[in-house]
C-alpha cells in the first residue's frame, strides 16, 4: 500500500477490524519510512451497476450523486446527518442486491422517494420536485395533497 505522505511502498498493519456495516475491512497502517499512521478500506469488488439514465445513456453508478440528492434534499430539516447516512446505506445495499447489471434511474428516484416520505415530508416534496421535475407550483400542491391522504 503506497503510503499518502511519503509514497513509500512498504507499512505494517497495526490493527484491523470489521467496517461499521460489516461489508469492509478497516486497517490502520503505519509507514516504515515516515512513521505516519493512515487508515485503508478493504471490500468486496462488486459488478458495476449501470444506471439507465430517462435519454437512454447508460452510466456507472455513483453514490456520491445520491448522497448529494438526499443531502440536499434535507437541508435545513431536522435530520440528522446519522439518519441520512442510515438511508443511504440501507438504499445501496438494496439498490445492489435487487439489482444486477442494470436499474433505471426511474427506480432509484422512486425508491428514495419512497425512504424520504418515511423521514420527513419536507425532504420528500423537495426530491420528489427535482425527480418528477415539477414546472409549475399546482404540482407541489398536488404532491401535497397526496401527503395529506396517504398515512
Amino acid at each position: 500500500m503506497k503510503c499518502p505522505f511519503c509514497g513509500n511502498l512498504e507499512d505494517r498493519v497495526v490493527d484491523s477490524r470489521e467496517a461499521e456495516d460489516g461489508l469492509a475491512i478497516r486497517r490502520r497502517r503505519e509507514c516504515l519510512n515516515c512513521k505516519r499512521r493512515f487508515t485503508t478500506y478493504e471490500e468486496i469488488e462488486e459488478k458495476p451497476l449501470l444506471v439507465v439514465k430517462r435519454d437512454g445513456r447508460r452510466e456507472p453508478f455513483d453514490r456520491k450523486k445520491l448522497e448529494v440528492g438526499i443531502l440536499k434534499a434535507c437541508e435545513k430539516r431536522p435530520v440528522s446527518l446519522e439518519t441520512i447516512e442510515t438511508l443511504i446505506e440501507h438504499l445501496v445495499r438494496k439498490l445492489r442486491t435487487e439489482f444486477y447489471g442494470e436499474i433505471s434511474s426511474k427506480e432509484i428516484g422512486e425508491k428514495v422517494i419512497k425512504e424520504l416520505r418515511k423521514i420527513d415530508e419536507v425532504a420528500y416534496v423537495r426530491f420528489a420536485s427535482v425527480y418528477r421535475q415539477f414546472k409549475e407550483a399546482v404540482e407541489f400542491a398536488e404532491e401535497v395533497k397526496k401527503l395529506q391522504k396517504i398515512p
